[in-house]
């Protein structure tokens, strides 16, 4: 299996939360937070800032991490690879969000989050961190996208793998 890093950002203000949609490569077409894959000799939250200045041109200032992710995905081939993401929360930031060559970012209200538009795994996991709670979770998709499996457990801290 390819093992690879990335992170994952949604920045939240009021009662809304900032989406993006993605506009080409790995993803395209959903609604997801900002981020994107660990550069060689960076920390995971210097992968996190990295990501949003690239992809929506702010800055976050006070941010917090609230779910591990392990993806396993193309579990029906020959070759399924992990894709561990760190998941944060940016409530201060510096700059406005921009739309870039990849990504499209739109705030919705918190009881308004399109999830038929997302990853299938989000309805079961972001609710709970919107709510405060930490997780851990492993999610399993075909060479298709689609969940075959689900695992979610609340924690109290992060064992960082």
């Amino acid at each position: 299996m390819k093992d690879r890093k990335y992170t994952l950002t949604f920045l939240l203000r009021d009662d809304q939360i900032l989406l993006a949609m993605k506009k080409r490569g790995f993803g395209a077409d959903k609604w997801n937070g900002v981020g994107g894959k660990l550069e060689e000799g960076e920390t995971m939250e210097q992968a996190m800032v990295r990501e949003c200045q690239e992809e929506i041109g702010v800055t976050p200032k006070a941010y917090s991490k609230v779910a591990f992710h392990d993806f396993i995905l193309g579990a029906d081939t020959a070759e399924p690879w992990h894709q561990w993401v760190d998941a944060y929360l940016v409530t201060e930031w510096e700059g406005e969000p921009v739309e870039t060559e990849e990504m499209a970012p739109q705030w919705f209200k918190i009881d308004a989050i399109p999830y038929e538009k997302m990853w299938d795994d989000d309805i079961h996991w972001l609710p709970l961190v919107l709510e405060g709670k930490l997780l851990e979770t492993s999610f399993t998709f075909d060479s298709d996208d689609h969940m075959m499996d689900k695992v979610a457990q609340e924690v109290t801290e992060f064992n960082d793998k």
